[in-house]
């Protein structure tokens, strides 16, 4: 599992074996409550398009008090690739 990023905006990053990256990216401003956090697949990832502006699809999304909270909610999903793949079916996304 990778840090946070120092913006704090992506609170986990995990890249797949074909490519893209799986992140949780809270998408709440800071100090807003609840703290809201998507689970997206970005394809960008590693490429030279990767720091462009965009915002793929979220497969799922989760509200909690802190951002440990809402990451513990969407990270069981982050974490098994059979699932992100079935998310992205299922959502047209691949």
């Amino acid at each position: 599992m990778t840090p946070p990023s120092p913006s704090g905006d992506i609170l986990y990053i995990r890249p797949l074996p074909y490519g893209p990256a799986v992140r949780i990216r809270r998408t709440s401003a800071t100090g807003e409550m609840p703290i809201t956090a998507v689970l997206e697949v970005d394809r960008r990832y590693g490429t030279p398009r990767e720091h462009q502006p965009g915002f793929p699809p979220p497969l799922a999304q989760a509200e909690g008090g802190t951002d440990a909270e809402v990451l513990e909610k969407l990270h069981g999903f982050a974490e098994d690739d059979q699932t992100i793949v079935r998310m992205m079916r299922e959502r047209g996304l691949r």
